[in-house]
């Protein structure tokens, strides 16, 4: 009887750390890297993954991710990134919300010296 239950808690325990937090990958985890894309999460606080978006606090500037990312290549480490397309932003934009780029457009326009 005891053994039984030890076996099906094994199991439910391998089957619970398989999962768990293996639904997504970080752009920034060495063993995941996507330059781009971890440069725009480490930008942005955080990255979309399948759609959804997930909040981020890096504690470092992106270097410092892509040279573990260099060091784990070069220790003989294995990289296995997200299929193509996960980060991207729904409706297909890849840059996360809040980002704005430059440029001047129409709110330039009218809004030069002396106008």
């Amino acid at each position: 009887m005891k053994k039984s239950t030890k076996v099906t808690l094994t199991v439910v325990a391998v089957v619970g750390l398989a999962s768990c937090g293996r639904s997504r990958l970080d752009p920034c985890d060495q063993g995941a890297f996507s330059e781009m894309d971890c440069q725009d999460a480490v930008r942005s606080g955080g990255y979309y993954y399948g759609g959804s978006w997930y909040p981020m606090m890096y504690r470092y500037p992106y270097p410092y991710y892509y040279d573990h990312y260099q060091t784990h290549v070069s220790s003989g480490g294995r990289v296995m990134p997200a299929p193509a397309g996960s980060y991207a932003r729904p409706g297909g934009a890849s840059s996360s919300p809040g980002v704005v780029h430059g440029g001047f457009g129409s709110i330039g326009a009218g809004h030069g010296a002396g106008e």
